[in-house]
């Protein structure tokens, strides 16, 4: 068997979009709805990115888009079939775009859990907060670790699903753990296809976090948290649709963030005192090299609606 690490569909970009049909564009507008709701401004980052459908969503709602993710397929697929926004690679856990300054950062599809470690989230709110202007929004969509308190471990049957495209059946054989000492959930997943080509196993996984771990490390650096709930969002059942109130509770499989840069300096982070950098004109290009991508060992996988 042939083993690959990470996810079979972020080297198939056009796979990820059979596999995962968006047609209505569901996540982008629900962002798009949160941004007008919190009153953002244009400029927009979008981390995480993937195939660039969300990132084009919003950027056909006037917003000036700056969009991000780890894997070069993934960028060259999203510059070629959702043009609009601009695409830089990098690692959202460490992330630097120079000198250019948002209005927000949005990170949907539980992109923020490929920050297995506390030091990775905290890279990930560090850069954040560094490329944010004054009162700039974080907006966020992720799996709920509170969902899993109390309640019984993922099923021990394997989850098995299909999708056609081009006349050749891919068939995906996924089973989940929980990894309680680490807070991760772990997903090996099993890809065959009847077009002879040999099976592909992965391994990859997310990090839990609980609603008030997520608030302290928000607070601790410099962010106030405005909303955080479990629906409705773009992946919950029944699915956000406009006009639809976010919702007070946390209990749900799925977690909802929106937060604020406040104007109080970060607290000391990871044992050491953060450090900032001087804001400047949003949308300002930088005159340093775009992107400094990390190649984290826990990069952004892009590959399914997680």
């Amino acid at each position: 068997m042939t083993h690959r690490t990470g996810n079979l569909l972020t080297d198939r970009p056009e796979l990820y979009e059979a596999r995962f049909p968006d047609p209505l564009r569901l996540a982008g507008r629900w962002a798009e709805d949160l941004l007008r709701r919190y009153g953002a401004g244009p400029e927009v980052l979008d981390l995480g990115c993937g195939t660039g459908r969300d990132a084009a969503r919003l950027q056909a709602a006037g917003r000036r888009v700056t969009a991000a993710d780890l894997s070069g397929t993934m960028l060259a697929h999203a510059r070629e079939h959702h043009p609009g926004p601009t695409y830089v690679q990098a690692d959202l856990s460490r992330f630097d775009l120079g000198h250019c300054v948002f209005d927000a950062v949005v990170c949907l599809d539980s992109s923020l859990l490929y920050c297995h470690t506390n030091e990775q989230l905290d890279g990930f709110l560090r850069s954040c907060r560094r490329a944010l202007a004054p009162g700039g929004l974080l907006v966020a969509e992720m799996r709920n670790g509170a969902y899993f308190l109390g309640r019984d471990e993922p099923p021990a049957a394997p989850a098995v699903s299909r999708f056609t495209r081009h006349g050749t059946t891919y068939r995906s054989t996924t089973v989940l753990r929980l990894d309680r000492a680490a807070q991760l959930l772990r997903r090996t997943r099993v890809w065959t296809a009847d077009d002879s080509s040999p099976p592909v196993e992965e391994h990859s996984a997310w990090r839990l976090l609980l609603p008030q771990e997520l608030r302290h490390f928000l607070t601790v650096h410099g962010f106030d948290v405005l909303a955080l709930y479990d629906g409705p969002g773009p992946r919950t059942e029944p699915a956000w649709h406009p006009g639809a109130e976010p919702g007070s509770a946390a209990d749900g499989d799925r977690l909802h963030l929106i937060a604020r840069k406040s104007g109080t300096k970060p607290a000391v982070t990871a044992g050491k005192p953060s450090t900032e950098t001087a804001a400047v004109t949003p949308g300002k290009p930088s005159t340093e090299p775009a992107v400094t991508a990390a190649g984290h060992p826990a990069p952004r996988a892009t590959g399914d609606q997680s």
